[in-house]
C-alpha cells in the first residue's frame, strides 16, 4: 500500500499527463530531492524556486491569471503566514472580477506536529485557512483519500489549500490506490528515487486510475450512536483507535473524518449529532480561535434542544509554539489517551 507522500506524487504525475498541470514548484520542490517529504519526486514539470513565499504565491497566481493550472509548495506551513495577504487577493479574484477571472491553482503545504519539528517545523494552518474567503481547503488523512482530494484540486477552477499532515506521510493505507501494485516493494522500486546519484533516474509509473474524493464531503470512518467525533488529518486517526477500544467495551462511538475544512459536510455532521446527541470535535490547532469552535457554535445554535450534552472541541494548548522535547509536543497536541479521557467525559455527561 502507498504511503500518503507517493500517493500525492501519483496524483500529481495524474494531474501533469491527464488533466494539464504546467508547473509544480517550490523549495526543493523539484529534483534532486523531490520536495522536503519527497511528495513530488520524479515528476517532469517540478522545478526548485528561490526561498521566497512571497514568490512562490504570486507566481502561481500569476499562471493561475493565464489560465494555467499549478500545483504550488510551501515547505512548511510554518513559513506562509507571510503570503496571508496574498492569499486574501488570490481568494476574491473570481468576486471582484464578477466571475471573469478563474484563480485554478493549488497551494498545498505540510502542517502540525508529530515529526519533533520544534516551534519552527510544527505549526498547524487549519484555523487561518478557513479563515480565506474564496480558498477551498482539504486536509486528507489516509493515503487514498489524499490521492482522490490531489486530483479534484488540481481539476478546480477555484484556489485550493491542500494542507499535508506531516506525521502522516509516511503512513500507509489500508486501501489500494486504483492502479497502484499489490506490492508495496514494487511501488517503491517503480516511483522512489534511490539513494545517491540520482541524474540518471527516471519513476516506472504505474498504470494510475483517476479517482477524486469530492471536495466538501465528509466521510464516516466508525459507525455508533452513543456520541460523535469529529476530526480530520492527524488526529482522525487516534479518533478511530478511540472508537475501536471504546467498541470492545461496548460503547458504540461514531467518526466523522471531514476531509474538507471549506466546504464542509454539515449534513453528515448534523445527521450523526442527531442521531447521538453528543459531539467532540478534534484537531491540533491552537484552542483560541479555533476552527472546532465554530462547529461546536453551528452545534450548538442549530441544534441546542437535540443535545444531551455540550458540544466539546479538544485542540492543541494556546503556546506560541511547540517544544523540541518528546514530552513537550505530547503535552502541546491531542494524543489518544486525551482523546480518550474527553470522549469518557462526554459520555458520561448526564442531559
Amino acid at each position: 500500500m502507498a504511503n500518503m507522500a507517493q500517493a500525492i506524487r501519483m496524483a500529481l504525475h495524474v494531474g501533469e499527463s491527464r488533466v494539464n498541470v504546467t508547473e509544480i514548484f517550490g523549495h526543493d520542490v523539484g529534483a534532486p530531492l523531490g520536495g522536503g517529504f519527497t511528495a513530488t519526486q520524479g515528476l517532469k514539470t517540478a522545478w526548485n524556486t528561490p526561498l521566497d513565499e512571497r514568490g512562490i504565491i504570486s507566481t502561481a497566481m500569476g499562471l493561475g491569471l493565464a489560465g494555467d493550472r499549478c500545483v504550488a509548495e510551501i515547505q512548511f506551513c510554518d513559513y506562509i503566514f507571510n503570503t496571508i495577504d496574498l492569499m486574501k487577493i488570490a481568494g476574491n479574484t473570481l468576486w471582484v472580477s464578477n466571475g471573469n477571472y478563474n484563480m485554478p491553482i493549488v497551494v498545498m503545504t505540510p502542517v502540525g506536529a508529530g515529526i519533533r519539528g520544534s516551534v519552527y517545523h510544527s505549526h498547524s494552518f487549519d484555523s487561518w485557512a478557513t479563515r480565506l474567503p474564496g480558498w477551498k481547503v482539504v486536509m486528507p488523512s489516509t493515503p487514498l483519500d489524499a490521492y482522490g482530494l490531489m486530483i479534484s484540486a488540481i481539476k478546480d477552477p477555484n484556489p485550493v489549500l491542500f494542507l499535508k499532515p506531516k506525521a502522516l506521510m509516511r503512513v500507509r493505507g489500508e486501501e489500494l490506490i486504483p492502479g497502484e501494485p499489490n506490492d508495496e516493494k514494487q511501488l517503491k522500486s517503480m516511483i522512489d528515487a534511490p539513494i545517491g546519484d540520482r541524474s540518471k533516474w527516471t519513476p516506472k509509473w504505474p498504470k494510475l486510475e483517476e479517482y477524486e474524493v469530492e471536495i466538501g464531503k465528509g466521510k464516516i470512518t466508525r459507525e455508533g450512536d452513543r456520541a460523535t467525533i469529529v476530526s480530520y488529518g492527524r488526529t482522525l486517526l487516534l479518533c478511530n483507535k478511540v472508537a475501536d477500544l471504546l467498541r470492545e467495551e461496548g460503547t458504540a462511538v461514531e467518526v466523522i473524518d471531514l476531509r474538507s475544512l471549506y466546504p464542509y459536510d454539515w449534513q453528515m455532521v448534523k445527521a450523526s449529532i442527531q442521531k447521538t446527541g453528543r459531539v467532540l470535535f478534534v484537531n491540533e490547532d491552537t484552542e483560541v480561535t479555533n476552527f472546532g469552535e465554530h462547529l461546536a457554535y453551528r452545534a450548538t445554535t442549530e441544534l441546542f434542544y437535540e443535545l444531551m450534552a455540550r458540544p466539546r472541541v479538544l485542540a492543541g494548548k494556546n503556546l506560541p509554539g511547540i517544544g523540541l522535547h518528546p514530552n513537550l509536543e505530547e503535552n502541546s497536541v491531542p494524543h489518544l489517551e486525551d482523546i480518550m479521557h474527553e470522549t469518557r467525559e462526554l459520555l458520561a455527561e448526564i442531559p
